[in-house]
């Protein structure tokens, strides 16, 4: 949650701009976090963005696959994606609706597109648990877009609040281990708005639709479309929409400060830990 008092302004500490990949059976996508240029932002482990009107870019989807020791973020903006898992788990997303995954001490599930043509669009985040919660039960959270409140906090300023707040404006998401925000904020052309970060936070900001300038005075610097930006400094973030209609996520969580072991689908604290993840998904305990 906001604090009640303002540090010094945020500012952008670096830029990264995305690469081109694939994952799944062949889903066209592009990495913001997670790639050689950001390996990571503690607790972020991945971001990546999937978009595009052509179904041979994602129709083949991303067919069954484990996952242990973290929690996945998809946030569909366009499109509808059903998932399976061997829990018995199922559901649809839909354009707008949010599904909050903690894999926990695993499961194997799939994620198709449920069209086959038409756009496609989203996000999927990926976020580490603490040592203690990575061996929980897997669990979902997951809201339909009439579930996910709209903030106006000023004219010209539309902020789906995801996970987090705006002012009295709650997200239905909750994770007390990393306390994140996640916003999806539209901004009119020109249009300028502040927002007061969590202290301690590390948080990120990624133009998806225009551009935008981050922060204030000397240490305002622009953000073009498709860039993210790491921020840093203080907590008082100002962000002014470019000539266009601007559209960007704003994430940010508690960083963990533990070890991380990876490899692929499993997210552990130790070597041996991970071992036993690809052990006990060989040997079907997931």
């Amino acid at each position: 949650m906001t604090t009640a008092t303002e540090s010094s302004p945020a500012r952008i500490q670096r830029k990264v701009r995305g690469r081109a990949t694939s994952d799944g059976a062949g889903v066209k996508l592009t990495r913001v976090i997670g790639g050689p240029e950001l390996p990571d932002l503690d607790p972020f482990l991945l971001l990546d963005e999937f978009g595009t009107d052509r179904a041979e870019d994602y129709i083949a989807g991303f067919p069954e696959h484990p996952h242990r020791g973290f929690e996945t973020v998809t946030y569909m903006l366009d499109g509808r994606m059903r998932h399976r898992d061997n829990h018995g788990n199922e559901g649809l997303l839909t354009p707008g609706s949010v599904q909050w995954m903690t894999a926990g001490r695993g499961l194997v599930h799939s994620e198709m597109p449920e069209q086959e043509s038409g756009r496609m669009r989203g996000f999927q985040l990926w976020v580490n648990l603490p040592a203690r919660e990575k061996m929980t039960e897997p669990k979902y959270q997951e809201f339909a877009p009439d579930r996910i409140p709209v903030a106006t906090p000023a004219s010209g300023v539309s902020v789906k609040v995801i996970a987090g707040a705006v002012g009295d404006v709650r997200g239905p998401i909750a994770q007390p281990a990393t306390e994140p925000v996640y916003l999806d904020i539209s901004l009119d052309p020109g249009q300028a708005w502040r927002y007061l970060l969590p202290e301690g936070h590390n948080a990120f900001v990624y133009a998806f639709e225009g551009t935008a300038t981050v922060g204030e005075g000397d240490d305002a610097r622009p953000l073009e479309t498709r860039e993210l930006a790491v921020l840093g400094g203080g907590n008082a973030l100002a962000l002014r929409a470019g000539s266009q209609p601007t559209r960007l996520i704003l994430v940010a969580g508690k960083p963990l400060r533990e070890p991380v072991m990876r490899h692929g689908p499993f997210v552990m604290n130790t070597k041996q830990e991970l071992m036993q993840a690809f052990v006990d998904f060989q040997e079907g305990r997931f």
